[in-house]
């Protein structure tokens, strides 16, 4: 989504911590009293699930008068300049010289492309018919798997992905008006960030530092190269309008920082299905600001996905406690 990345938790879990857990990823406690440090990863999962749909309101507001690649240009040096003094102190060595540089380029074209993608569906879509697709994101992770990555899906997840599609399937409600630009680049948009998401699998040694530097500066190239190449794109910015922008690039990375300090402080099966009630503020403000009332098929598709989605993760999770994933 435009803050897309917050349901790929794969590389972040796997980063090493100083701050002591009281459970291990593979440790669900099921009896247990939540600890303090717990409840304060519910609650940053939820204010970050807030901060991303208000980011994504920001977005569609926005670019009601802006092209998608001012907004995704101005919005990423934006994310760039804050994050200076962390790339500084990271230093161009690891920033630049990654292994496998050509899959780090591909992730980020696609994390290029989805946000995009995203921006260009919400100006035509209402806010919850968009986030919809994004949720199918790690339904396709899960169908793509043992393709790229080897991965052995069985019957059961096998039977949650064709679920999922299903949803999938009802939300876009087939007829020729359904089948119009904006749903089609929505749908490859939730593709293209659920392939970004297998790539972030294989990439789960990097820093953090280099995932989001590699990410912010294609973002920047790509937009200056259209805007270059198609000067129309640009528009004049107001002052107003040029904060705004700014502030969307701000908004998402604190987002990630704090869905990041969420899966430090609590287990990943207590904080990630959180991740979900993105469709809940997708709606709401969806209807608050620009008067959207969710389509019944929408809805129906989008529990469909949740569940599925809900399922894959938490069998994915006995599994690799099992040891057989």
């Amino acid at each position: 989504m435009g803050g897309a990345g917050c349901l790929n938790v794969q590389q972040r879990r796997e980063r090493p911590i100083r701050e002591p857990r009281p459970t291990q990823m593979t440790e669900i406690t099921t009896f247990a009293q939540p600890s303090p440090n717990a409840r304060a990863g519910v609650v940053l999962m939820l204010l970050a699930m807030v901060m991303f749909s208000l980011n994504d309101v920001l977005g569609k507001w926005l670019v009601a008068t802006y092209s998608v690649s001012q907004l995704m240009l101005i919005r990423s040096v934006a994310a760039l300049v804050v994050l200076s003094p962390l790339f500084w102190r990271t230093g161009p060595r690891q920033l630049l010289a990654v292994d496998k540089p050509w899959l780090h380029m591909a992730r980020a074209l696609f994390f290029v492309f989805e946000a995009s993608a995203f921006y260009f569906a919400v100006a035509y879509m209402s806010l919850a018919d968009a986030m919809t697709y994004w949720l199918a994101a790690p339904i396709y992770v899960a169908a793509v798997s043992p393709l790229f990555l080897g991965e052995h899906v069985g019957w059961r997840r096998w039977s949650a992905i064709l679920i999922g599609f299903a949803g999938v399937l009802i939300a876009l409600e087939p007829s020729e008006k359904t089948f119009a630009l904006p749903a089609l680049v929505a749908l490859a948009g939730s593709i293209a960030f659920g392939l970004a998401m297998v790539l972030g699998r294989s990439l789960r040694t990097t820093p953090d530092t280099t995932l989001v530097f590699w990410q912010a500066a294609a973002a920047a190239i790509v937009s200056l190269v259209i805007i270059l190449v198609e000067p129309a794109q640009w528009a004049p910015v107001r002052p107003l309008d040029f904060g705004l922008l700014c502030l969307l690039g701000v908004v998402a990375m604190s987002a990630h920082m704090l869905v990041n300090r969420s899966l430090k402080l609590a287990d990943a099966a207590t904080v990630v299905p959180l991740q979900y009630t993105l469709l809940l503020w997708a709606i709401a403000f969806g209807w608050l600001f620009f008067g959207d009332l969710p389509r019944p098929a929408m809805l129906a598709g989008a529990a469909l996905i949740v569940l599925s989605g809900l399922f894959i993760f938490f069998r994915e999770l006995k599994l690799k406690r099992e040891g057989r994933l």
